[in-house]
């Protein structure tokens, strides 16, 4: 018997191994791509906080081995008040970025490089207050050390904007705040997630896109009908302050058509999301049971 359970330990380590393997082999097979001699270099943005370990942490995370291949600038206190108002000079900022631009059409990409340190901000997130702000055709990938909400990266992103010469509107980075600011507020309502959060600012945007509304009372019905379709269920307040956000939308200089197809993107990603997280909870609760039925088949095999 003793054998058999020994044979049991030695299959379950080599299948650990394997999959231990397989897994560091899919994360380092990424093909690198030259450099895009339009734009320069990549540029990565570190947030002043960071210590000497916890910024080689970061450069890991952001896939940077050699310096002399991106553009690195630090973001601080001085640009966080710089490009949000109200915030705090002395506030202590983590969140770091890598900007690569790529050619009009290619679309904005996201990557949260450490999503378990990024604990308000998703992706889609970003996608939409970026979009706002007039961020487009680029991938952007966030990383922080520590456990942070994640706000702070788009001070990084902004301030690498205009070090690359492309400076963004004020007003619309303004704006992108607000909106990523009620995001995260509304995704920590009974009721909600980051997903269905992003999926109704998402819906609104491209509502607007289609309609072009030229009255604060069209917004409103926008937003009204969104939220029925939805089916959400929010305050009077934080209804009001979707649609005061929205009016404020509408308002900028946002050629909607042209980011279009990067919102119909950003639909698309979440709609799998949240299929899968319906699969995910049906198939959790077999794994569960299929778990235990194997367990005890091996058990009684042992005795066998």
């Amino acid at each position: 018997m003793l054998k058999r359970f020994n044979k049991i330990l030695l299959m379950i380590a080599l299948l650990v191994g394997v999959s231990a393997n397989q897994a560091f082999a899919a994360d380092n097979n990424k093909t690198e791509e030259g450099i895009n001699e339009k734009f320069g270099l990549p540029i990565v943005v570190y947030g002043e906080s960071l210590s000497d370990s916890q910024k080689q942490e970061v450069k890991e995370a952001l896939g940077v081995t050699d310096s002399s291949q991106v553009e690195e600038i630090t973001a601080n206190g001085d640009d966080l008040v710089k490009y949000i108002e109200g915030e705090d000079r002395n506030a202590r900022m983590f969140s770091s970025a890598k900007i690569t631009r790529k050619e009009k059409g290619e679309g904005l990409v996201i990557e949260r490089a450490t999503p378990g340190n990024i604990t308000q901000v998703t992706d889609e997130m970003y996608a939409n207050a970026l979009l706002t702000a007039g961020v487009e055709d680029a991938v952007v990938e966030v990383a922080s050390p520590i456990k942070v909400s994640g706000h702070s990266a788009l001070v990084g992103i902004y301030k690498a904007y205009e070090v690359s010469g492309e400076k963004l509107d004020t007003v619309r980075m303004e704006v992108a705040n607000d909106e990523l600011n009620l995001a995260t507020k509304l995704a920590e309502k009974e009721g909600m997630n980051q997903e269905k959060v992003s999926e109704l600012l998402t819906e609104i945007k491209k509502d607007i896109a289609e309609q072009n509304p030229a009255t604060k009372e069209e917004v409103e019905q926008i937003v009204e009908e969104k939220l029925k379709d939805l089916k959400i269920e929010l305050s009077p307040e934080d209804r009001q302050l979707l649609i005061d956000l929205f009016n404020k939308m509408k308002d900028l200089d946002i050629n909607f058509d042209n980011v279009k197809q990067q919102l119909e993107d950003i639909t698309s990603t979440l709609q799998d999301k949240l299929d899968t997280v319906s699969e995910d909870s049906k198939g959790f609760i077999q794994s569960i049971l299929d778990f235990f039925k194997n367990l005890f088949e091996s058990i009684a095999n042992l005795f066998k």
